[in-house]
């Protein structure tokens, strides 16, 4: 049973709007499909309780920059006496393409300096996970640089498929199971 679900990015103006930011942007969405708009300030996150599938859930973004995520990802899960299978994560991934989401229960942080850090500090792998594609560069560019960037006019296009497939997934993984949810969240032919 999920009762918190964690979006993945870098608090402030400056990363609003960047491919490392893909994990707030699906909260956002899901808020906005529920129509919640107040966020408070709580366990080290911006936090909206919202009520799904007749049980109050937590969405959370942490605002201790993505390197750092596990120190709230540990907040979140003492302040609402939550365990880690009980919990979701939505981050972005270089290694699959802009327009795919892949959901996993269990696996490593993939070199994700945001999963990293959550694994080290929650010390397990075993909690759900929805990766969202940004892609890697077209050319050699550095990644950070990449990841740091807003996405482009046609990303945001299909940008917009993404979201809406990814907030579904995170209702149906809440409403119904995330093992339940892999199959639509891995499918191809949603967007």
């Amino acid at each position: 049973m999920i009762r918190i679900v964690v979006g993945l990015g870098n608090p402030g103006k400056e990363y609003e709007n960047t491919r490392h930011n893909v994990g707030f942007m699906v909260v956002d969405e899901v808020l906005r499909r529920f129509r919640v708009k107040d966020l408070r300030e709580e366990a080290l996150s911006l936090v909206a309780r919202v009520r799904i599938g007749g049980r109050e859930v937590v969405f959370a973004k942490p605002q201790t920059y993505m390197n750092n995520s596990g120190v709230a990802v540990e907040n979140l899960i003492e302040e609402f006496s939550a365990e880690p299978e009980e919990m979701i994560v939505i981050y972005d991934d270089l290694d699959l393409p802009l327009g795919m989401t892949r959901l996993r229960l269990e696996g490593s942080s993939g070199g994700h300096k945001g999963m990293e850090s959550i694994i080290r500090t929650i010390k397990t792998e075993k909690f759900p996970r929805l990766r969202i594609g940004i892609g890697r560069p077209s050319r050699k560019e550095d990644v950070v640089k990449y990841v740091l960037s807003p996405f482009s006019k046609e990303e945001l296009e299909i940008l917009r498929s993404v979201l809406k497939k990814a907030s579904e997934c995170v209702v149906r993984a809440i409403e119904l199971s995330p093992e339940y949810a892999m199959e639509f969240c891995n499918r191809r032919d949603i967007i």
